[in-house]
Formats: C-alpha cells, structure tokens, sequence
C-alpha cells in the first residue's frame, strides 16, 4: 500500500476521534439543560403540589386490651403477685368496597422555556368499611375500648384543594390534619368515636376530593374490592405501577381507563406504606409527548457514526475519482455535522421537535453540499452527497421516532454502509493506489 494512502488513513482515524469532543461537548450541553428543566419541575412542584399518591380510606382502630395474668415472684420475700398488663395496639381495617370516580385537567407551567405539568383531579370517593364483632379478633382477647378514626393519606397535603364534607352513615364530617404515625406519608382524619365491641357495625361514606399534583398520579387499592374510574384531557397518558387498566381508550380528546382490583391481587400492608415505596400501586403518569432533551441525546449518540460514513464516503470519493481533499475540508465538514446537534436542542426548546429537527437538517445539508461543490469541482457530485445526507437525517429520525426499533435500524443502515462501500471498491488494487493526481500527458 502507498505510505501516503496509510498516511492519510491515520489522520482521517486521528480527525475523526478530535471531532468526538465537540460532540462531547454538545452532549454534556443537552445533559445540563436537561438537569435545569428536572430543577424546574421540582421547582414548581415546590410552590405547588407534588407528585400525589393516594392511600385510603381505610379504617384506624386504636384498642386497649388486658393481657393474660402474669405471675411474678419476689427474689427477697418469696412472695408470688399476679397482675395483668394493659397494652394500646392499632387496627386497620380496609373497606369493602372502594369506588373512586373523576376527571382531571392538565395545566403547563413555564418557568422560562423550561415546563412543568399540573394535574387538577374531581373526584368522587364511595364506600363502606364494616367492622366485624370483637374487631374480628381472637375471641378470648380481653379488649376494653376500641375507638376509631377514617384515614386517608396523601403525599402532599398542599394539593388537597377543598375541605369536603365526608357522608358517614348520613351525617356529615370535617378532616382535620394529621392521622396515624405508624403509616408513611401525610394524612387527614376524622375521629368516629368508641365502637361497640359486641355487635357488628358499618361505616358507609363519600365525599369529593379535590386534588392538584405534579407529572404523577398514583392510588393504592386498599379495599378489599376497588373500582377506580379516570377520564382526562390529556393525550399522552402512560399507566404504569403494579396494576394496568382493565379497558382504556387514548384518543386526541384525551383517556378513560378503568381498574378493577380484587383484594387477592394485593397485599393491604404494602399498599398502606405506598407513600413509602410506589410498589402496590396503580399510576397514570402525565407524559410529555416529546421529551426533547431524550430524544437530541440519543441523537448525538449517533454523531460519531455520521462523521465515519462522511470521511468514508470522502476517502472512496479520493481514491475513485482521484481527487485528494485536504484535512481542513474534512475537518469543516465534520464540524458541520456537529452543528447540526447543536442546532438541533436549540431549536428544539421554542418550537416542536419535528420541525426543529426539519430545519437544523436543512440548514446543515444546504451548508455542507454549498461546500462541497466547491471541493469536489461542480455541482453534480456535491448534489451527490447531499441526497446521501438526506437520506442519513431520514434515516436518524426514524430511528428516534422508533425506540423500540432503533437497533434493527442502526444495525441495517451499518450493514448497508458497508455493504456499499464493499461493493464500490470490490475491483479496487489496493497495492496500486496512489492519493496524487494523475500528470497530465
């Protein structure tokens, strides 16, 4: 081989590896701008409300029992004494029944070109709560008194807009702020007073609640039967947690989803600490559709792939047309390439990603094949490259749009570069090849 052509092929491999820093840096960009707009969610979410969980309701009983008589000894005087000792426990009992209807809006705040998302929840909480006799205990517990309390926990008090009037068994009820400490999160109460002990009783209730939160919606199914029914206007919904709806519909006006949990299909001491670990739950996340920060991330990522197949296209052009290009049109042509992603989040954070994405690959194919008509003396061979940068872009936002798609289509458009640089120079001697142009005779 030409020690001028081995010569060559180093510096383009060095070129190329100097052009991963802007690329670094462009990407270290889009990493910060990311970090601000989380600090701007966390932010608003601050002076609002948070992400909201939703625990309840469930019954809190708080009962005294008398234990077994314990007999002691005196170690001095020998003398045996009896007594019996008294110790308080808490119950919780889930409802029977749980049915939760609503409908929320979402709200967009900015802070700046930074955006956080709202939800404002209308719902309407039904059910009972029986209690049975003896708390449902062991028959042989000496229980004193029971007395009981309504909970319901929330992870931010703050979004909890109204003070509704709780229905229990006909009459009306206030909650007031704190609950149990052994449960996590926040809580509101109302104290129902003593239970009897020797017959069974119910609690029925309902009441609205008014809820504002943050990106997240979450309810623990703490009823032994639960129907949760959810209608929104926003578009882009993404159900997540341990439950799926049983029928949803996603439709430009909006969703509708429905869950139905059965008391098997949970476990009522993890749903009650669900403000601890978001495991027993169900969850609507509020989406953003596009994620631009994500989405020119995963862009840059194939940055370096862009700038091989440039030079590889560049070296072949070189070796076939026996036209050298110097290193410094390499290295313009490469920093276009790198400008594209810069272009790109930039434009991204004032209009919609598609159209950001349209103009920066405009911008940068016009640049670059302007360029090369220059380098590569006329018009034809520029217009050449530039229909193979197009194709490139094309192929770049399918295979953003299409994540779950995105390595078939790296790895077929890898294997169709190679499959054509192969088949371009399958008659080439490589032995023979010389980078100079030709003396004229």
């Amino acid at each position: 081989m030409d020690r001028k052509l081995f010569f060559k092929l180093a510096a383009i491999g060095i070129l190329t590896l100097l052009l991963m820093v802007p690329l670094a840096l462009i990407e270290g960009q889009i990493t910060g701008r990311s970090l601000r707009q989380a600090e701007v969610q966390n932010n608003i979410a601050q002076t609002a409300a948070g992400p909201q969980t939703l625990v309840g309701p469930v019954l809190a009983v708080r009962y005294r029992e008398l234990l077994p008589p314990e007999t002691t000894k005196d170690a001095i005087t020998g003398r045996e004494s009896t007594t019996r000792k008294q110790v308080e426990r808490v119950l919780f009992l889930p409802a029977a029944r749980l049915d939760i209807k609503g409908q929320s809006t979402v709200e967009s705040r900015s802070r700046g070109i930074y955006k956080a998302r709202l939800f404002h929840l209308n719902l309407m909480l039904s059910g009972y709560i029986p209690v049975p006799t003896h708390l449902g205990l062991d028959q042989r517990a000496d229980i004193l008194e029971a007395h009981a309390d309504l909970l319901l926990g929330l992870s931010d008090l703050r979004g909890m807009d109204n003070d509704p009037d709780v229905l229990i068994n006909g009459a009306k009820h206030q909650f007031k702020a704190g609950g149990n400490p052994s449960l996590a999160g926040q809580q509101v109460s109302i104290p129902l007073g003593k239970l009897d002990l020797v017959a069974p009783s119910r609690f029925d209730f309902s009441f609205p609640l008014n809820l504002t939160g943050t990106e997240r919606l979450a309810i623990a199914p703490t009823a032994e039967a639960n129907t949760f029914t959810l209608t929104s206007d926003w578009r882009h919904p993404s159900f997540q947690g341990r439950f799926l709806p049983r029928t949803r519909n996603v439709s430009a006006s909006g969703f509708e989803a429905q869950w139905e949990i059965s008391h098997l299909a949970r476990n009522f001491d993890t749903a009650l600490q669900a403000n601890r670990s978001s495991g027993e739950v169900l969850e609507i996340a509020f989406m953003e559709p596009v994620n631009v920060y994500l989405q020119s991330e995963r862009a840059v990522k194939y940055g370096s792939l862009f700038i091989v197949l440039t030079f590889a296209a560049f070296f072949l052009g070189e070796i076939l047309r026996r036209r050298p290009m110097h290193f410094m049109q390499y290295l313009l042509v490469g920093l276009a390439l790198s400008i594209f992603f810069l272009l790109l989040i930039a434009l991204s954070e004032h209009v919609s990603f598609v159209w950001a994405y349209l103009a920066s690959a405009v911008g940068c194919i016009g640049l670059i094949t302007a360029y090369l008509s220059g380098v590569l003396g006329g018009v034809r061979p520029a217009l050449a490259f530039g229909a193979g940068f197009t194709g490139l872009y094309g192929v770049l936002y399918g295979v953003l749009k299409s994540e779950d798609n995105a390595l078939l289509m790296g790895s077929l458009l890898l294997f169709l570069a190679l499959g054509a640089i192969m088949l371009t120079t399958r008659k080439v001697d490589w032995y023979g090849i010389g980078l100079s142009r030709p003396e004229a005779e």
